[in-house]
């Protein structure tokens, strides 16, 4: 009884594709359509957790070893990321939520209140069985077996019942996967115990060509080009399957990018997802400075833009009188010359010999972000503004107040009248002027972008950074390529808080002390009232590092070598400090002196300043 419940999955699967060959008419000499494609690979899925779910109470009773378990592990998340395009796409929380969550503790809203919930999904369980204690955790990877069989399996009977999301554009969901590959596979951040990169992005790609030939939508393009280019891609990554020597520049540049490129071709002017990321869908290269979509995230409209909109928000960024003591401006901590922060350990306050809380973040890509400030208190760029207005430490004043005082200077009443067909000097019109210069300072012409789109060379310790920044060094599985901040990847619609236990002196300085700030865990946003913020602070943007130390938002590290230093250490947790739910690995990099300054070739690199609007 138990060899044919051990092999009942494969008997089903046999039923299904009998009954799938009656009930589908096939295309192509056999090859079957969309339906069937997508049906069949989630029952594979299914089949696999089945398998896995068996697995892992065999292991409980030592019946099986730990590599056989781990294999178990490998072939489910291989079946899953064949046809991750399609689920990740159309079912983009599930997804994200109960298939592959990362494995840190998460909130769920509820109204008002919100719950703390413990991780779950494969990302977990690849962390668990691939760790050294995987035999001491063998509850523990039943219970997220369990609860991934039970999550997928209603999701599967409810999509059987009722059928499945379709969208008007079939080529996105291929390029949101090429985006997933690059961004979260090829750094390791979906892998975080096998590291197994290599061969879940040659499934990935496979389900794709899959896909491609196999769906009617695509008999409208020639898809010779990327046919090849995907079968290319998979054998580059046979041939290449060690984490560290990973070429992810090579790999960008030959394979996915001319892959991404050519798809983009074929998506027509239907955008799906243009309510819902920040990615924009015309994009030909990550690299380039439309890779985002700068109005997603403002209250601002594309349409409502101008060059005399911005050269009234420039007006407005610069002038001291709007704050109450008529001394302070949005220069005064964010000033150009120093990447639109201020240089300082922490910025001046409105109080002669005082300072606000923390340090001055660059303001450089600072649109391209659903959350705003450390503590991510804001919601929108226009809030973050509106945070620093009415603070009695900044320019503790309100918005009655500024528009009064433009309304008397004949100046301001011009350049409105040039900004907006209504010419009204109110709340509303002041916003989309701050909104649009802030907007405007966008920051991806650096060596490094120029690089990657081959329009000019950097140093060979620069590449060898970068691949230590997306590879070893574990940088980008929090600061995600190509915005290289907590913008999350692949739909760019959310913003991660990390907690790392920063110290309050660089460690090399005793006594070692984590920094008192609790963070976001006082951001006073009730429904993130949670213990997993304590101490938690958002992943800015690394672009323009190079001009804007200090560092961290205590500004208590001077230069990028004892930011690096602390990271190679592992945070608070590796230095061993208590805190609570590092989300930091608290594992040791063992990064040599030389990969150090590598990576900090590659920082450099991300220097441009060239958007910059000086008064």
């Amino acid at each position: 009884m138990k060899n044919f419940t051990r092999y009942y999955p494969l008997f089903i699967l046999i039923v299904f594709i009998g009954i799938s060959a009656m009930s589908f008419n096939p295309v192509d000499k056999g090859l079957q359509n969309e339906k069937t494609f997508v049906s069949l690979g989630l029952l594979n899925f299914k089949n696999h957790l089945e398998n896995l779910k068996s697995d892992v109470y065999l292991f409980k009773e030592d019946k099986i070893s730990v590599e056989k378990l781990q294999l178990s592990l490998k072939n489910t998340r291989n079946s899953y990321k064949e046809i991750e395009f399609y689920i990740a796409y159309h079912y983009p929380e599930f997804s994200k939520t109960h298939l592959n969550a990362a494995p840190l503790f998460r909130i769920e809203a509820a109204g008002t209140t919100a719950y703390t919930l413990p991780p779950e999904g494969l990302q977990v369980l690849d962390e668990l069985i691939f760790s050294d204690d995987a035999a001491e955790q063998k509850d523990k990877i039943i219970d997220i077996t369990d609860f991934l069989y039970n999550n997928y399996n209603n999701f599967y009977l409810s999509t059987t019942k009722n059928g499945l999301s379709k969208g008007n554009n079939k080529t996105l969901a291929l390029r949101i996967e090429l985006i997933r590959i690059y961004t979260l596979g090829l750094t390791g951040f979906d892998t975080p115990g096998s590291l197994n990169i290599s061969e879940e992005a040659s499934f990935a790609f496979q389900g794709m060509q899959k896909y491609i030939k196999t769906e009617s939508y695509f008999k409208n393009f020639n898809t010779s080009k990327a046919e090849k280019l995907l079968t290319e891609s998979k054998v580059y990554l046979s041939r290449n399957t060690d984490f560290e020597t990973f070429d992810r520049i090579e790999f960008y540049k030959n394979y996915l990018q001319p892959l991404y490129e050519e798809l983009g071709k074929w998506d027509g002017n239907s955008d799906d997802l243009k309510e819902f990321s920040g990615w924009n869908v015309s994009n030909k290269n990550f690299f380039n400075s439309d890779f985002l979509d700068s109005y997603f995230f403002t209250i601002l409209k594309k349409s409502e833009d101008s060059e005399e909109l911005r050269n009234l928000g420039k007006e407005i960024f610069f002038d001291q009188n709007l704050s109450d003591n008529g001394k302070m401006s949005c220069a005064t901590c964010h000033l150009p010359q120093k990447g639109f922060a201020d240089g300082k350990i922490k910025s001046l306050s409105n109080v002669e010999g005082k300072t606000v809380l923390r340090n001055s973040p660059s303001l450089y890509n600072a649109v391209f972000a659903k959350r705003f400030f450390y503590d991510m208190r804001a919601f929108y760029l226009e809030q973050q503004a509106e945070h620093v207005i009415y603070n009695n430490e900044e320019f503790n004043t309100s918005y009655e107040s500024i528009i009064k005082k433009l309304k008397t200077k004949p100046e301001y009443k011009k350049v409105f009248r040039q900004a907006f067909k209504n010419g009204n000097i109110d709340k509303q019109n002041f916003s989309k002027a701050l909104s649009s210069y802030v907007a405007s300072l966008y920051s991806f012409d650096s060596d490094f972008d120029r690089f990657m789109r081959n329009e000019k060379e950097i140093s060979d310790d620069a590449k060898k950074g970068f691949n230590l920044f997306m590879g070893k060094a574990n940088c980008a599985t929090c600061h995600f390529a190509p915005h290289f901040s907590g913008l999350v990847p692949p739909f760019f619609n959310e913003n991660e808080s990390e907690v790392l236990g920063v110290t309050k002196k660089p460690i090399k300085i005793s006594p070692l002390e984590i920094d008192s700030d609790r963070g976001r865990i006082k951001s006073n946003v009730k429904k993130e009232d949670s213990w997993i913020y304590e101490n938690s602070f958002k992943t800015m943007t690394v672009r323009n590092i190079a001009l804007t130390k200090p560092y961290f938002h205590n500004g208590a590290f001077n230069t990028l070598e004892e930011v690096l230093d602390f990271y190679n250490e592992g945070g608070a947790e590796g230095l061993g400090l208590k805190i609570n739910n590092q989300t930091l690995p608290a594992d040791k990099l063992n990064l040599t002196d030389t990969e150090i300054k590598q990576i900090i070739a590659f920082l450099n690199s991300l220097t441009d300043v060239s958007k910059a609007k000086v008064k």
